[in-house]
């Protein structure tokens, strides 16, 4: 008789607001990292607000909260420094690109 097989969890966290996006503080708490942490991977170029209203606080689309936590995760599981892992996040964001964009070319019918 084998073992039962183990899965692995995922935990997802939500966020109640009406307003479109979140701010930096908000999105940090949601990615499970320091603010300060958070801002430097924007100055880094990670993220780009989705809001660019003079006078307030930029905001951030909902899912930028994994991208955030991924780049975290590559540079403690990877050793990478900020900006390696920033890298890394582009790199992996357009594999997924090229990969989607390859799965649609094979869907479509060769004439």
């Amino acid at each position: 008789m084998t073992a039962p097989r183990q899965t692995a969890a995922l935990v997802v966290r939500s966020f109640n607001s009406q307003v479109d996006g979140l701010d930096l503080r908000a999105l940090a708490r949601e990615a499970g990292i320091h603010p300060d942490v958070a801002r430097r991977f924007v100055h880094l170029g990670l993220l780009e607000p989705v809001d660019g209203t003079p006078g307030s606080p930029p905001r951030y689309p909902r899912d930028a909260a994994a991208t955030l936590a991924r780049a975290m995760r590559l540079s403690r599981d990877l050793g990478l420094n900020y900006a390696g892992a920033v890298l890394a996040c582009q790199l992996l964001a357009r594999i997924a690109q090229l990969e989607a964009r390859l799965a649609r070319v094979v869907k479509q019918p060769i004439d």
